[in-house]
């Protein structure tokens, strides 16, 4: 293993540098050439690529989204345009290749492995949180805190003017981040695509809460639409109550990544390198626990994963009636 290329793909995530660091100097610790490929499958595609160094990577840990860039590639999943790739990686002589990134990127990964036959290890990065094998994703910790400051924010106003809130949160097929962020905000109704959601049940749930303000989380693949599609849904019901709506959007994916984020990432990065060097291949970093441990990139891509879903009656024993 003389040569490693490292590409970060997919949604950004708050941690992504942090495990490129430790890609990096891990990599230059035992002597093994570096090589960033910008912009994930499109750049392997473009032949956008450069050897890294200790200066490339240094004073990055504390900052968001990633120093490679990120970008979506159709085309990687054609033939033809893993041919491309696969070229780029013959003629740079790679003889490992890590991934970083969340189900798409480790799809691709899986397909590269079987054309290819290159030593490939995955590293979770996505703010969803939705990869299955592992109970952490790089950038889940981060997001989650970033809503949390914003639904703090928003209470305030909230029982200021004796508002209903309906605050949408990322999270298109996985609720991860709007359940998590309204046990830990004290949000009176969560609304996830994992659950069927029951407007009327909503609108009584507000009703009784026995105070004039309430938040809403919603995921904004909730089975019901969007918050302002289930805020238009309720009103009819609540027309003694003042509604508005607030959309987090990309806020969740930017800012500096929380110190869990810069941990589990740093020994992720270090961990995949070490994989590489005992020869394996087509596997992901996992978090169990307090342990890394591995999952085959097959598996990961095949099952799907779903929240703790203790989380809903939580959150209903703890609504004030």
């Amino acid at each position: 293993m003389k040569k490693i290329a490292l590409i970060t793909s997919g949604g950004d995530a708050p941690g992504m540098n942090a495990a490129i660091r430790a890609i990096v100097k891990t990599c230059l610790y035992y002597k093994i050439t570096p090589f960033g490929i910008y912009d994930g499958y499109k750049g392997m595609m473009e032949g956008r690529g450069r050897q890294l160094n200790y200066s490339d990577v240094d004073n990055i840990i504390q900052y968001g989204g990633t120093i490679l860039g990120s970008a979506r590639a159709e085309e990687f999943y054609q033939v033809e345009g893993r041919q491309k790739a696969i070229c780029f990686l013959k003629e740079n002589n790679i003889d490992g290749l890590i991934v970083i990134g969340g189900d798409g990127t480790f799809a691709g990964a899986h397909l590269l492995g079987q054309e290819m036959k290159i030593p490939i290890i995955g590293i979770p990065g996505t703010i969803d949180n939705d990869i299955f094998g592992t109970e952490y994703t790089i950038g889940f910790d981060t997001a989650i805190n970033t809503v949390i400051g914003a639904v703090d924010k928003i209470r305030d106003t909230a029982s200021s003017h004796h508002r209903v809130f309906f605050v949408e949160v990322m999270g298109r097929d996985a609720g991860f981040i709007a359940l998590a962020s309204a046990v830990a905000s004290g949000a009176e109704s969560v609304l996830i695509p994992e659950e069927t959601t029951d407007i009327l049940k909503l609108v009584e749930n507000i009703k009784n809460q026995g105070k004039n303000s309430s938040v809403i989380l919603v995921a904004e693949g909730d089975d019901a639409g969007h918050a302002i599609d289930i805020m238009h849904k309720v009103k009819p019901y609540l027309k003694e109550y003042e509604l508005r709506i607030s959309v987090l959007g990309h806020i969740q994916r930017g800012g500096s990544p929380s110190a869990k984020d810069r941990i589990i990432a740093t020994r992720m990065g270090n961990l995949a390198v070490e994989l590489l060097r005992e020869s394996k291949t087509n596997i992901i970093v996992v978090v169990k626990g307090d342990k890394l441990e591995t999952c085959s990139i097959s598996k990961a891509i095949k099952q799907h994963i779903l929240p703790d879903m203790g989380f809903l009656k939580l959150i209903e024993v703890l609504r004030k009636k």
